[in-house]
């Protein structure tokens, strides 16, 4: 049997961020990972994923986002890695909207640098933009990007480094309390015995965690990739990380990084639940392009070009859409983060130093109460 102090299943954005917090702390500690580290298999991928500290979901996110942009930078800094892009970011939608009230109010209660700015105003600073003036916005400059496959393998680097042990290629089959109170873990290739369990897994969560399969709720997303007329003014100099509610849908964007393109996304795209195990990452559809250009050529004229690229991810929703951070409450030593219904991938530093925390039994000085499950049975 091998023996651990802790293993963390799923090595994506959040597990391998507590895989580094936990080896950190002097644990020994195994990753598991079903695919290879970084993989697009997941919700993990796609070169850029916005970070923002403007909140239209929640003002209690921003002081966890703010310890989650210290940790960041800390992370840059020891690793002599570009991890964190600021463009600033901006929220826009009808002045009655969540998008743009929400976001407004989470600046304000936690005096946050930030500017208001009508269609018209958006316009003219940030030309990729074509809008109604009556539209408002929240542009907040400490927004920017992530790059996820960099920081994953960033995370991962330093946390072997320091003695955590990573299995790739290997998938959990399933997992039992034994009578001595430690965790019994099976996968396709051996078995282990650990005294405490993380399950990161994203959309394969409710699989392994039945008392949340009903929580938790796969659902096919899709970023694309569109050629622009005018590369200067999608570039990050230009074009801020955006969430922009219209009638078309509540849409999000970065400027030209990497890739090639101008990428777009439509929240909750097509809605269309999937079994993670059996969605075919491979099929891009024409009404998946149009869900995507109705927005494009309306409010992006320049960037409605060809489609250079799509890609296929999945967010995991809990029911209402806040994120599941919290200990299994028939298996105390078993600890779940799940449930980021797709605004997830920028707190995976924070959210590692919060596993971390909960596992060791230390004071965590940030209000996650609303990440607990005992939420649901309200």
């Amino acid at each position: 049997m091998n023996a651990y102090d802790v293993i963390v299943v799923g090595i994506g954005g959040m597990g391998s961020a507590t895989l580094y917090e936990l080896q950190k702390r002097g644990k020994n500690v195994l990753g598991i990972e079903q695919f290879g580290v970084p993989n697009d298999q997941g919700s993990s991928h796609g070169s850029t994923r916005i970070i923002r500290l403007a909140y239209y979901e929640h003002p209690s996110y921003v002081p966890i986002m703010q310890r989650g942009y210290k940790l960041w930078r800390d992370l840059e800094n020891i690793s002599n890695e570009k991890l964190l892009h600021i463009t600033g970011s901006i929220d826009i939608g009808p002045e009655n909207s969540l998008v743009f009230s929400g976001s407004k109010y989470s600046c304000e209660l936690h005096n946050l640098p930030h500017e208001i700015l009508n269609g018209d105003e958006i316009s003219k600073l940030f030309p990729a933009f074509t809008l109604p003036k009556e539209i408002m916005s929240v542009f907040q400059p400490d927004g920017g990007f992530l790059e996820p496959e960099k920081c994953i393998q960033t995370f991962v680097k330093l946390a072997c480094s320091l003695g955590a042990e990573l299995h790739t290629g290997e998938r959990v089959l399933e997992w039992s309390s034994t009578s001595s109170g430690s965790i019994k873990l099976k996968t396709n290739v051996r078995e282990y015995e650990t005294e405490s369990l993380v399950l990161t897994t994203g959309a394969w969560t409710g699989k392994l965690a039945s008392e949340l399969s009903l929580k938790l709720k796969p659902e096919r997303q899709l970023m694309g990739w569109l050629k622009t007329n005018n590369p200067k003014i999608f570039s990050p100099e230009k074009l801020p990380v955006f969430n922009l509610l219209v009638p078309e849908g509540r849409y999000y964007g970065f400027p030209e990084f990497d890739i090639p393109g101008f990428k777009i996304g439509l929240y909750h795209h097509l809605s269309e639940a999937v079994d993670p195990d059996c969605l075919d990452r491979s099929i891009v559809t024409k009404a998946d392009e149009m869900a995507l250009r109705k927005c494009v050529s309306e409010y992006f004229p320049d960037a409605n070009g060809d489609m250079i690229m799509a890609k296929v991810c999945m967010f995991t929703n809990s029911p209402d859409e806040h994120f599941i951070v919290d200990r299994l409450e028939e298996h105390p030593n078993v600890f779940v983060a799940a449930g980021f219904s797709g605004h997830g991938f920028k707190y995976c530093s924070v959210i590692g130093e919060i596993l971390a925390c909960l596992i060791n039994e230390l004071e965590i000085d940030l209000d996650i109460d609303m990440f607990k499950t005992s939420r649901f049975a309200k």
